[in-house]
């Protein structure tokens, strides 16, 4: 009679399959609230880049509207989050200053797409990160950041404001806030598969 394990007998054929890994990016103008998004929401300790402003920023940084701001990220912002024990998402934020911009090109490669912060406070700090992404054709929304005392504005008077299309997301956020962040995920890898049906379906219709 054969004593092994049924386990030695024949492979295991109902294992989970391995999750997805996901690259999003966080993007958005100086101070906005990237690396507080990308930390409160991370199941490892963040990598973060972030360095001490020194005098040599005076004149480059402008920091009138964030006050108490004493670091930059001047690399990115690297966290992780596994989302239904399917998917995997690695969070990478952007550096918020214009002198930074040069590496955004490398740290959206791969990128299914991104959640691109706002501060109502500071409309006008976050076109060019929309004008970014819109450029490149890759998939993202707007997360108004609520910060303390900050002005509240509705959606739609936002996104007016922002000029943005009425198929673009617009989300609230709490970047302080682990759940809030994780529904401004789950809500961005929608939009991003939203966005690969419609075109595999426009695809098929110009191939019909």
């Amino acid at each position: 009679m054969d004593y092994r394990p049924s386990s030695a007998r024949s492979p295991r054929t109902d294992a989970a399959p391995s999750p997805s890994p996901v690259k999003i990016i966080i993007a958005g103008g100086f101070g906005v609230g990237k690396t507080t998004f990308v930390g409160s929401v991370s199941e490892i300790t963040p990598l973060t880049t972030e360095a001490a402003m020194t005098a040599a920023s005076i004149g480059i940084d402008d920091t009138s509207a964030v006050n108490g701001k004493t670091t930059t990220t001047v690399a990115m912002d690297f966290g992780r989050i596994s989302l239904l024990d399917s998917v995997i998402l690695y969070l990478f934020g952007t550096p918020g200053q214009d002198r930074f911009w040069f590496m955004w090109d490398e740290l959206v490669l791969g990128a299914i797409g991104a959640v691109v912060m706002v501060d109502t406070r500071r409309l006008a700090d976050s076109f060019p990160a929309i004008d970014y992404f819109e450029e490149r054709d890759i998939p993202f929304l707007i997360a108004l950041n609520q910060f303390d005392g900050a002005k509240r504005y509705e959606v739609a008077d936002v996104r007016k404001a922002l000029d943005i299309e009425p198929n673009r997301p617009v989300v609230m956020c709490d970047a302080r806030r682990r759940e809030s962040v994780r529904q401004t995920l789950v809500a961005l890898v929608r939009h991003a598969l939203d966005v690969v049906a419609a075109e595999k379906r426009e695809h098929d219709l110009a191939g019909t």
